[in-house]
């Protein structure tokens, strides 16, 4: 990882858990969960709001107006409001997307979940989905929230990233491995 990547984990990480600890302390974590979930959306679908709170162009003071009126159109808690406020005054609003990732962990933590990346050839059906959860679930005995992203190139199966260990049932992996045998007989 380079270094300013860890710098920025770092930071998100010491703002995340001050939040946390504070929604905790207030029982407002499922607010917390509603308003990080509605944050990263946020910045994932504008790509204008990611660029203004990564630029060091934009003055201190408009993106802690600009963020001040994004979290109140959201409706956002006083506790991440304030925090992104003083994210703003600080000049660290950069390290918002890592801060909402962190969140996320922290929460899912707390709630005893994982997170599996699921990569698929075609979206899921809800079935689907259920029925994986479920079998995952069984395996490390943990409620298990797939976060699910479609792959055509795989031709068909699943790959699934739990941890550190990964399954790849993919056509795409069955047929480089084919293909590598095919050169060792050949």
């Amino acid at each position: 990882m380079s270094e300013p990547a860890s710098i920025s984990l770092s930071i998100a990480a010491r703002y995340a858990q001050a939040v946390f600890e504070i929604a905790k302390e207030e029982n407002g974590l499922k607010a917390l969960e509603a308003d990080t979930e509605a944050l990263g959306a946020a910045l994932a679908a504008s790509p204008e709001l990611a660029s203004m709170i990564a630029s060091p162009v934009v003055a201190r003071e408009d993106q802690a107006r600009a963020m001040a009126a994004v979290a109140a159109k959201m409706g956002i808690s006083t506790v991440l409001s304030n925090t992104i406020a003083l994210m703003a005054s600080n000049r660290r609003l950069f390290v918002l997307p890592q801060l909402v990732s962190a969140l996320r962990d922290l929460i899912a933590t707390e709630k005893g979940e994982v997170t599996a990346q699921v990569t698929s050839a075609a979206a899921l059906s809800a079935d689907q989905a259920k029925a994986l959860a479920a079998s995952l679930k069984a395996k490390v005995g943990k409620d298990v929230k797939l976060k699910t992203t479609v792959d055509e190139s795989l031709i068909g199966g699943l790959i699934v990233k739990l941890g550190s260990s990964m399954i790849d049932t993919s056509v795409k992996a069955k047929l480089a491995a084919l293909q590598n045998v095919m050169k060792e007989v050949g």
